[in-house]
């Protein structure tokens, strides 16, 4: 995409207007408007103690449980308020538990067996796929 000059981008903004807001000081924002998305959903089939530590899945309500072996499902969302209602259709789907669940950032782990993890998961990516209408990714698996 070729470059634009500040004079074009004006122009194109405010087409009807540039006329008369020629050689006025203008102040021009920017923001983000998150777009409805899942934007990763991943299944770990079968875990190691490291990877528990490094999500810290291994403190807090989870402290002193060995979570070894247990798959994991990672699930990303925008806007972020969308995984408080992730998580109620993962733990109403399938018999998972919620190993941490972000909502000022949109992310959720899901801790459970292979099946059950993959069977939330899928269920959520297909849930905010045709209800609310957001635009999904793969499911990926490793």
């Amino acid at each position: 995409m070729a470059r634009i000059t500040k004079e074009e981008l004006l122009k194109r903004l405010f087409h009807d207007d540039y006329e008369h807001l020629k050689g006025k000081r203008l102040r021009m924002t920017r923001l983000r408007v998150p777009g409805k998305e899942v934007c990763l959903a991943h299944i770990i089939s079968s875990s190691q103690t490291c990877v528990y530590q490094n999500l810290g899945l291994h403190i807090g309500v989870h402290e002193g449980e060995d979570h070894t072996g247990e798959s994991i499902g990672l699930i990303r969302f925008t806007p972020w308020e969308a995984v408080v209602a992730a998580a109620d259709v993962a733990v109403k789907s399938a018999d998972v538990q919620i190993g941490f669940m972000d909502r000022f950032c949109g992310s959720l782990i899901l801790t459970g067996g292979l099946s059950e993890v993959q069977t939330a998961v899928e269920e959520v990516v297909r849930f905010f796929g045709e209800i609310p209408g957001f635009h999904t990714c793969d499911i990926h698996r490793s």
